[in-house]
């Protein structure tokens, strides 16, 4: 960027095609009537691994140790939070502020389908827009006094996921993996831009890790081999919970149940709280 155009630099590279060098990007505040603890960011790079699942059972799992959770919705154009913890009601603005539904155990919810009037309708913003909510998001809601807020994010290393690192404070961030190699390959390229962003790496779960059979109990390595020690040992990525496929906690998910779910994820609520 010349210095001739630097004067009208809004300091967000998510939608800026200038070649400047600089990366000095002000981190957004939340405002008078929100007081944000920790920020964690769910993040895969790979779409269908159970990212929002994740991220619901770590809502659940928080919040039931204590403390005072926040989840926002950070995929835009796929989100799935509302319907997990069954609070769909649209979101409303009053003084200013953004008021985010919030489920009976107290769990705050933002997700860009709550500003739609047709859950099923698809979103279609390009870039711009994309930073413009998720800023709204973060620095417009009235989250009240969070000891954690969980940034469900999208896969891929895009606009949204270049904003959240660029514009939120994030203070770690927990990967989602699944046992096969191809996925353990894409997966490395959101690791990858984290790094690069220097946000902090607290370790990976993998999801879809293993099944039981509802008859023996033997474990079956339905998508072959856990990629945790592999991810651990030669990307340096630590190596968290390994979760099942259940379809108990699937069918919670689906009928805005998830704090109903069994699953539990003591190493990565070791790792957030030791932040």
């Amino acid at each position: 960027m010349s210095e001739k155009n630097s004067s009208n630099c809004d300091h967000d590279c998510s939608h800026c095609g200038a070649d400047c060098g600089s990366r000095e990007i002000k981190k957004l505040e939340t405002n008078a009537a929100s007081e944000v603890g920790k920020v964690i960011a769910v993040i895969s790079g790979k779409g269908g691994v159970g990212k929002s699942t994740v991220t619901g059972l770590l809502a659940k799992e928080l919040t039931n140790s204590g403390y005072k959770v926040g989840v926002l919705d950070a995929d835009i154009t796929g989100p799935s939070v509302p319907k997990m913890f069954g609070a769909e009601d649209p979101a409303y603005a009053m003084d200013g502020m953004i008021l985010p539904n919030e489920t009976p155990e107290g769990i705050k919810l933002i997700s860009a389908n709550m500003l739609l009037e047709d859950l099923e309708s698809p979103v279609l913003w390009r870039g711009p827009i994309l930073s413009s909510v998720l800023q709204q998001f973060y620095k417009d809601v009235k989250w009240g006094k969070l000891d954690y807020l969980l940034v469900d994010m999208p896969p891929g290393t895009g606009d949204v996921p270049l904003t959240v690192f660029q514009m939120y404070p994030v203070d770690g961030v927990i990967v989602v993996t699944t046992p096969q190699e191809l996925v353990s390959m894409i997966v490395m390229k959101a690791v990858n831009m984290a790094r690069l962003m220097n946000i902090p790496l607290l370790g990976a779960v993998e999801n879809m890790s293993y099944a039981v059979c509802p008859k023996c109990g033997e474990k079956l390595e339905v998508f072959g081999e856990s990629s945790l020690p592999h991810l651990e040992r030669e990307r340096g990525l630590k190596a968290l919970d390994a979760l099942p496929i259940d379809p108990e906690t699937a069918k919670l998910a689906d009928t805005g149940k998830i704090m109903y779910a069994k699953t539990a994820l003591p190493k990565t609520l070791e790792a957030i709280r030791n932040l």
